[in-house]
């Protein structure tokens, strides 16, 4: 089922996803944690602060599918950098890792730069360095700087090389000053900040599944019980994504989840109610029978 999906264009707009990252062939992995609020006088094991307990969640999503790839539940008081060996374990060479600095680790990044995976991300503020090469920069005032690093404390055990990005991007209409970190020596400066911009589809996914899967209230309290409504919430959320792709769904994720919910305990053949619903192959009338529009006896 994830294949068919993989082959697909992401996301349920029907068309083809622009931007300047699908130029890239190769796999674009995204790496990011969310937290999830819990009840800290129920969930004694998932306690990080004196009245707060929290789940978090560290999940590797594909770019081009925007399909869960590797999910692992843990408690808020885990430091992301911990467990970025484990999701980027089944990455395969010539690949593509990008996360945020809280992943930042130099060990793991070593050993991904010596299975041959590639790693975009964003530098730690006062890390020690020394410019090794100064590369010439774009015309378009865009990127800042262009450097060939290598890391100056010993106990920073990463690649030997490394590749230093200074560009402006635009946030919220307002261009910002970032710096970001690689291993790939080849690539552009723009398409290594290009890289680092796909890296917020993930925030876009945390909030569309803790908006329409049932993230926020859980039905159990202790640690066993909330990896699987996670794992549950995320299944849920791949079979919706098989169901709009069998059916050529043309719309939100969030109006799939609102129908379903709407005909959930009708004995009705969801393949074909989605084909009618206002799809390429359907219009929006008649979604159902008529007479269940109206009260009995009216």
């Amino acid at each position: 089922m994830l294949e068919h999906l993989k082959t697909q264009s992401p996301g349920f707009g029907g068309g083809k996803r622009r931007g300047p990252a699908f130029r890239f062939k190769a796999p674009i992995h995204l790496v990011d944690s969310t937290v999830l609020e819990l009840v800290a006088n129920c969930l004694d094991w998932a306690k990080h602060r004196r009245r707060k307990a929290a789940a978090k969640t560290h999940l590797r999503l594909n770019f081009q599918s925007l399909l869960p790839e590797c999910v692992i539940v843990d408690t808020a008081a885990e430091h992301d950098n911990s467990r970025a060996r484990e999701l980027c374990a089944h990455v395969r060479s010539g690949e593509i890792v990008v996360f945020d600095r809280a992943y930042v680790d130099f060990a793991p990044l070593r050993h991904l730069d010596e299975w041959g995976i590639f790693w975009v991300t964003r530098a730690k503020e006062k890390m020690a360095y020394t410019v090794v090469e100064e590369r010439p920069r774009p015309k378009d005032g865009k990127i800042l700087r262009d450097e060939v690093i290598a890391l100056k404390n010993p106990s920073q055990v990463g690649p030997e090389r490394l590749r230093r990005v200074v560009a402006l991007v635009e946030v919220d209409g307002k261009e910002r000053e970032m710096t970001f970190l690689t291993n790939n020596l080849e690539w552009s400066p723009r398409s290594v900040a290009d890289l680092y911009r796909c890296r917020w589809e993930i925030e876009v996914f945390f909030k569309q599944i803790k908006q329409t899967l049932p993230l926020a209230d859980f039905l159990g309290h202790n640690a066993n019980a909330v990896q699987w409504q996670v794992w549950t919430a995320l299944l849920t959320y791949a079979l919706m994504r098989y169901l709009a792709h069998l059916s050529r769904w043309g719309h939100s994720f969030s109006r799939l989840v609102t129908l379903l919910r709407a005909v959930l305990w009708k004995k009705y053949d969801l393949h074909s109610l989605l084909e009618r619903y206002g799809t390429a192959g359907g219009h929006f009338r008649r979604l159902a029978r008529p007479e269940q529009a109206y009260f009995a006896g009216f």
